[in-house]
């Protein structure tokens, strides 16, 4: 799954040329450059960050229990979690869009697992479909909306749609085509805050947490064997609706409908959150199939997963100066493509790492640090095990 991260923030970092206004997506290059960017379009963007929301949504249902078996009472379990949030909200989010990468997301996760945890961790299943289902509706309407704004402009005022789709070449070039690191630093910094920050909320992920706080009380990645027949139809369903509901996007992107960007952003919303849930469903089922003896690249892969914060960072440590104009600047010259092929070395790269840090039994910077914050000072990690 963080192949799949590399590959989604990879685009993020390609600058000095004109891209989609709702994406990071150049709007030239080469036959393959082309399309990598409609497989991109189709099978990950938008699809990658309501899945990693619905792991963190099972994770902190798996956390609360935990602590819980341990006697801890329940009001210092949720300081507990209140103290996580926090630290990814106020600490790791914004320093990692400061230094690194202006499309941080563990900043808008800490702040919307802030917002649910309060409203919604002690309500009944019932109450947390209630509220999936609204969010599903409002945004079905925006969707509904949308399409039919961007038709009647393309059918009435086609003249508008270029002007509206200039592109977005200055947000790249106060960031990653920025040559001075510091005045990048306020790009970033200005870029994360108008936007980055709430893009957690205005976003599928809300919906997927919510969805993963359901699995987790049902046990579904506990057990997945115990949960094939769920996991293979929402595994088919979910990625025929996420890859179906991304063509028309990726068919604007190719120029073969000519409507505005921005036409088809609710339908992606709602089949991101779709194929994020088919996709888990697959490595659900993966699991399952390899629960016993897993081969060795299973295992290796999964040593990256365990410390997913750091390798996230990971990849933003690598990208960061490899692409940036303050950097090596490769940003500016490579495509798609190439940028992709790049993306997937950095992953590779990140696993002997994490086997290492498997043989030492140790976990990730970042997880550690974490870890500290959350169970205070007062608490060892060993003692937490």
């Amino acid at each position: 799954m963080l192949m799949l991260i590399a590959a989604a923030n990879v685009s993020w970092f390609l600058w000095g040329r004109e891209a989609s206004e709702t994406g990071p997506h150049l709007l030239d290059g080469s036959v393959l450059d082309r399309v990598a960017q409609f497989v991109m379009i189709v099978t990950v963007d938008g699809r990658i960050y309501p899945l990693f929301a619905f792991l963190f949504g099972y994770g902190m249902v798996q956390f609360v229990r935990s602590r819980l078996a341990r006697n801890e009472p329940y009001r210092e379990v949720r300081r507990m979690l209140r103290r996580r949030h926090w630290t990814m909200l106020l600490l790791i989010g914004p320093l990692h869009a400061a230094l690194l990468f202006m499309g941080d997301i563990v900043a808008a996760y800490g702040l919307v697992a802030l917002i649910l945890v309060a409203l919604f961790f002690d309500r009944q299943e019932r109450t947390l479909w209630i509220c999936v289902w609204i969010l599903v509706g409002l945004w079905a309407l925006n969707a509904v909306s949308s399409i039919i704004g961007g038709v009647a402009m393309a059918v009435f005022s086609p003249d508008l749609i270029p002007l509206m789709s200039k592109g977005m070449p200055d947000i790249q070039g106060m960031t990653v085509g920025q040559e001075n690191y510091l005045w990048s630093i306020v790009g970033r910094l200005g870029m994360w805050a108008a936007g980055g920050l709430l893009q957690g909320i205005f976003s599928a992920v809300p919906i997927t947490i919510l969805l993963g706080w359901i699995a987790a009380r049902r046990g579904i990645l506990d057990d997945p064997a115990s949960h094939k027949p769920l996991l293979q139809r929402v595994a088919l369903f979910g990625i025929a609706i996420g890859w179906i509901g991304g063509l028309p996007s990726a068919l604007t992107h190719m120029g073969v409908l000519t409507v505005p960007s921005w036409t088809f952003a609710g339908l992606d919303t709602l089949s991101g959150a779709a194929g994020a849930l088919g996709y888990v469903a697959l490595f659900g089922l993966l699991a399952a199939h390899w629960q016993t003896t897993p081969p060795a690249p299973v295992r290796w892969i999964a040593a990256a997963g365990k410390r997913s914060l750091t390798f996230y960072l990971w990849q933003s440590l690598i990208f960061a100066p490899l692409f940036s104009a303050w950097g090596f600047g490769i940003g500016g010259t490579v495509g798609t493509a190439t940028a992709l092929g790049i993306a997937m070395l950095v992953w590779l790269a990140s696993i002997p790492l994490a086997v290492l840090l498997e043989r030492k039994g140790a976990r990730g910077p970042a997880e550690a640090v974490l870890r500290r914050i959350t169970y205070g000072r007062g608490v060892t990690a060993k003692s937490k095990g």
